[in-house]
């Protein structure tokens, strides 16, 4: 055990989880590689729990920090803000939410929980309908509305939560019917659920579930659901902490997957918007956003450096078609992985879209999760030089592949080389 391992064993809680048998200190980043306090290279196929968006260390957003730093850090939402204003203009004409108002905060699971108290204080409700397998942060409320138990460390709750079908296509009672089959099944059971309940707040969803797995339904599922609940009178939450800013490829937001009816009430984004500083926010249509009546600010959302790396960073996104590239590097590498796991007897499935990538892990010849297999990968990637990361519903047997968005199709291949030899490794 090295010494810094000791050291935060001594002061740290029992609960803050390390990767691998030998914790890693990585000391430095450059593109899509770190390095740790050995000397080690490694390829990052999980940039920091999908934080790292663009690349390590990008020249335009540590130009702009630095730049920011020189002039003010911090002067908190009670002043105006030049860098927070121009962002939120940026993202509000974005997000295709008409009228829409941007709250910045410092986490996604702030995020989240803003949005809770818009949603609640709106609909006059603490009723809310949540996803099986999803996660949507550490707070208390963001706790309870997570539908995994591996994240949800309390039962206690200052919200009604109720759990709906629907978030993971393979596995669950409907899984073996066809996608319009599904999504059918998932509506006839929201309808049937809302029949036994007061009326909920809102309906919170990540479009591809994170932590999860990778998960996500056919697409549609939330547009079919929005019939439902404006019915009701229900709001829409997309939490795009991991799905936003293109990272899917095939779209800029998650929820245009399922956009037929609209975009949806709320959206929340944090992660990959400051590549790395710590950035989160609401955009919500001006109704819902306004409708508290109690003063509120944010010390440190919005602070003028973070603003200025998120102002960087999504300029580059888009100049440079990130997006464009998540769709063109994802896809062969998702083909590759498939190829891969095709051969091995541990691999149930290979599914995601763009740099967004999960590889569940079974006991060879059962449909049973296998977090062992998957911690076992985890520790021969890394030793061969890739570094990825972990998720999934029961048990943590899903293999999560996430890297910047600037991945190279030979940084590609050579994840993919790397992770076909650990696989191999399980014998």
């Amino acid at each position: 055990m090295s010494s810094l391992h000791r050291r935060h064993l001594a002061v740290s809680p029992e609960w803050l989880a390390l990767y691998y048998r030998h914790p890693l200190e990585i000391t430095h980043g450059e593109g899509r590689h770190v390095w740790d306090a050995e000397g080690n290279r490694y390829l990052d196929f999980f940039g920091g729990i999908l934080t790292t968006m663009t690349a390590h260390a990008l020249p335009e957003v540590t130009k702009a920090v630095s730049e920011q730093a020189g002039r003010i850090i911090h002067s908190s939402t009670l002043y105006l803000n030049r860098p927070m204003v121009e962002l939120a203009e940026r993202i509000a004409t974005l997000s295709g939410i008409p009228e829409a108002r941007v709250f910045f905060t410092t986490s996604g699971t702030e995020a989240n929980d803003t949005a809770l108290l818009l949603a609640t204080t709106y609909r006059r409700s603490n009723q809310i309908l949540a996803m099986r397998n999803s996660y949507h942060g550490r707070s208390f409320s963001a706790v309870s509305i997570t539908g995994n138990n591996a994240w949800s460390p309390t039962s206690l709750s200052p919200l009604q939560t109720l759990y709906v079908h629907g978030g993971v296509r393979t596995r669950g009672p409907y899984a073996h019917l066809g996608d319009g089959e599904f999504i059918a099944a998932c509506v006839a059971d929201l309808e049937d659920l809302l029949g036994h309940t007061r009326t909920p707040a809102a309906l919170i969803a990540e479009p591809i579930q994170g932590v999860g797995g990778f998960t996500s339904p056919p697409d549609g599922l939330y547009a079919a659901f929005r019939e439902v609940l404006d019915r009701h009178g229900v709001l829409w939450i997309s939490d795009e902490v991991q799905t936003g800013w293109g990272r899917s490829g095939e779209h800029f937001w998650g929820w245009q997957a399922h956009g037929q009816n609209g975009p949806p009430d709320i959206v929340t984004f944090a992660k990959g918007i400051g590549n790395g500083m710590s950035v989160g926010g609401v955009i919500a249509r001006a109704e819902v956003m306004n409708c508290l009546d109690a003063n509120s600010i944010s010390t440190f959302g919005g602070s003028p450096v973070t603003m200025a790396a998120g102002l960087a960073n999504l300029s580059y996104l888009l100049e440079h078609d990130l997006q464009g590239n998540a769709r063109r590097v994802g896809g062969l590498l998702i083909e590759r992985l498939r190829a891969i796991g095709a051969a091995s007897e541990y691999v149930r499935e290979v599914r995601g879209r763009g740099l967004m990538i999960g590889i569940e892990l079974v006991k060879p010849g059962t449909d049973e999760a296998n977090p062992e297999a998957a911690a076992a990968v985890l520790e021969a990637a890394r030793e061969g030089g890739l570094l990825l990361g972990k998720g999934g519903g029961h048990d943590t047997s899903v293999l999560r592949i996430a890297p910047p968005l600037s991945l190279s199709i030979p940084e590609a291949e050579e994840g993919a080389g790397i992770l076909a030899g650990a696989l191999r490794s399980l014998g």
